[in-house]
């Protein structure tokens, strides 16, 4: 059964000591992982966001979508541009998230699309409400993400937006749009992630080097 987060990620109630342990470990993955991060040359994580796009595309699922969301990169986030371009070449529509309250929609990003940032820094397009999208309306929603594990829990920067929007989704078995798959350095990949009983699994996690299937 899946809850809705608050703007933190963490259900409204008292947290328990071990929903407290799982936070401070979500918090120490994150450190550690988005140090490594930073630490890639800058050559290096621009060849390998060329590979893991190139394998994104093997994805029937990817392959065949008309609607993809995508994420303009912060704080040496796997580089999404190049996967932007290539939909627009292919005729794909994209689109990029943008904050309404306390969850996502979707605006039209085209290469003449205005930018501004919201209150976290992030650009988002410059657009009228009438435009923008909810999550069901596409096909392919291509996430970042601080780390990921083989069981497809995805670590993000704690907010919960994603989950508080994919929440109608379910588990993994959900057949419904959109596909939620994420795009990663393979030195995201850790272990085990403590999960919530909110939080909103991956279909994928493409790399530079591994393809890894979840649904």
């Amino acid at each position: 059964m899946t809850r809705n987060p608050t703007s933190n990620g963490i259900s409204g109630s008292q947290p328990s000591g071990e929903q407290r342990a799982a936070a401070a470990e979500k918090a120490r993955t994150r450190r550690e992982v988005r140090t490594r991060r930073l630490a890639l040359p800058a050559p290096a994580a621009r060849a390998s966001a060329r590979r893991a796009i190139h394998r994104l595309w093997s994805l029937p699922v990817l392959a065949s979508a008309r609607t993809v969301a995508i994420y303009l990169p912060i704080g040496g986030e796997l580089d999404c541009m190049p996967l932007a371009l290539e939909a627009w070449n292919r005729g794909r529509s994209v689109f990029l998230p943008v904050l309404r309250g306390t969850a996502l929609r979707f605006a039209p990003f085209r290469p003449e699309s205005e930018l501004q940032p919201n209150h976290f820094g992030i650009l988002e397009p410059v657009t009228p409400a009438r435009r923008l999208r909810t999550a069901r309306q596409l096909d392919v929603i291509v996430a970042p993400l601080v780390a990921f594990d083989l069981q497809g829990h995805r670590l993000g920067m704690g907010g919960g937006y994603y989950d508080r929007t994919l929440a109608f989704r379910g588990g993994r078995a959900d057949s419904r749009r959109p596909r939620f798959v994420a795009l990663a350095f393979e030195m995201q990949k850790v272990s085990a992630l403590p999960a919530d009983a909110w939080d909103i699994g991956l279909d994928a996690v493409i790399t530079e080097t591994t393809t890894y299937r979840f649904a």
